[in-house]
């Protein structure tokens, strides 16, 4: 840089004092520390300015550089020397940055093409006295706007959600999509806040995976988190399929870690999809197995437990069989799971006493509609056992879905399906799995001899 020093210092006039000194070097470390590439052109168009970037970039040293007049005969073509020239000169005399592109060449003769901003320097009177140039490669500042379009893409029109997560653990910037699918109205008021105050349920998974990035790096795969969120209709139970990424500094030498970038899409109406669909698969297969093992069994009794016992798999904890008495106004109870503890459907001894079932039990309601009814012990769990005390059912029963049985016109009693307090309420794909079942009970009951109504 000491050429270019000399001639700065002959640039400013025989009459101004000289300038060559700590102000000086102050100034050469500054441009040879950035990244741009540097260079700038006294009133005549000579290089006053050429900094290590420029040298980087074209191959010439800033004692090569600094002296010459413009760039004509050795930075760039003689055909394109003069309209280069006075683009670059014209920017003194031009209100604010100009801005173009056109091609130098590099010392080893390679042409390269560049993007400019040219800015007019005036003197002390006011007049113009110069020209500042910065200067870099043009696929290198298209790699830019590149990253700068995507990154804006990602956080403004991506049907992902998008979160950087800082490395403690605190959403730093979240996209539009991500706020949404948090249950927030805005990017804004998620930032800082601990993940546990967005995720009910789901979020040690969530915050495991980020400390595992942040420690080992991102998985190899995608990972698929169920997790539980706040919204304005209530909590709401959501699948996310999930990447993360590593984020460190490219100003580093070592790399510093800023967070993760986690990207995330709701798949939870495909999972739930897939879910029923493997469950129609399992209850198919059962039902198959059913009718084959009911075959081979001589007692018809027996063949009606046997498929009770395979519909229970997966299904429901308990199962009872009550069937019509003789008179036909009373139900008995026929077979049943064994109680306080698991065990195949069997035969109930003692049937010829009448259950106590009060008015509106839900198995008399399934006979008097012909059909399947629901019901739960609601929200309160410490009432549960009462609650199934009262209908005559196991204490750890809290869902019940009681299904007709019927064959050739008759009724010949009730099937009750019964699940405990970890597994979910009856929904209508469950009563009409059920009421397949009830259909083939019943055709082995009327072979038993069992008397309907």
């Amino acid at each position: 840089m000491s050429a270019s020093r000399s001639e700065t210092t002959s640039a400013l006039g025989p009459d101004e004092p000289e300038r060559d000194g700590p102000g000086s070097d102050l100034l050469a470390a500054l441009l040879d520390g950035m990244d741009a590439a540097l260079c700038a052109f006294d009133a005549d168009g000579v290089i006053t300015h050429w900094n290590r970037e420029a040298e980087r970039i074209l191959g010439w040293s800033p004692e090569e550089a600094v002296g010459r007049r413009g760039f004509a005969g050795w930075a760039v073509r003689t055909a394109d020397a003069d309209e280069v020239q006075g683009r670059l000169l014209a920017a003194m005399r031009a209100p604010g940055r100009q801005v173009h592109e056109f091609a130098l060449l590099r010392k080893d003769g390679g042409r390269v093409l560049v993007r400019t901003q040219s800015a007019g320097v005036r003197g002390a009177d006011g007049k113009p006295a110069g020209v500042y140039c910065a200067f870099s490669e043009v696929h290198a500042q298209i790699d830019l706007e590149r990253s700068i379009a995507l990154s804006e893409a990602l956080f403004e029109d991506a049907s992902w959600g998008v979160v950087m997560v800082d490395v403690d653990l605190r959403p730093a910037v979240v996209n539009g999509q991500a706020a949404r699918m948090l249950g927030s109205g805005g990017r804004t008021t998620l930032l800082g806040r601990p993940l546990g105050e967005l995720i009910v349920q789901g979020v040690e998974e969530l915050e495991g995976a980020l400390h595992h990035v942040l420690a080992d790096g991102a998985p190899g795969a995608l990972v698929e988190l169920w997790v539980t969120v706040r919204t304005d209709e209530g909590e709401r139970r959501r699948c996310w399929r999930s990447g993360f990424l590593r984020l460190a500094s490219p100003l580093a030498e070592e790399p510093v870690p800023l967070g993760v970038g986690w990207l995330f899409q709701d798949v939870t109406e495909a999972k739930l999809a897939e879910q029923e669909a493997d469950r129609l698969r399992f209850r198919f297969s059962q039902l198959h197995r059913a009718a084959r093992a009911a075959a081979e069994c001589e007692d018809p009794m027996e063949a009606a437990t046997a498929q009770v016992d395979f519909a229970l798999a997966g299904f429901a904890d308990h199962a009872l069989v009550d069937v019509v008495s003789e008179r036909g106004k009373r139900l008995l109870r026929a077979a049943a799971t064994p109680s306080g503890a698991p065990g195949p459907v069997a035969r109930v001894a003692g049937t010829g006493i009448p259950l106590r079932y009060p008015q509106g039990h839900p198995a008399l309601q399934a006979m008097d509609r012909v059909g399947s009814v629901r019901a739960s012990a609601g929200g309160a769990k410490s009432g549960s056992g009462a609650w199934a005390s009262e209908r005559q059912w196991p204490a750890d029963a809290v869902h019940a879905l009681c299904t007709v049985l019927r064959s050739r016109g008759r009724t010949l009693g009730v099937l009750t399906f019964l699940r405990s307090s970890h597994r979910p309420a009856f929904e209508r794909p469950d009563a009409a799995y059920a009421e397949t079942v009830a259909t083939r009970v019943a055709s082995a009951l009327d072979l038993a001899g069992v008397e309907g109504e």
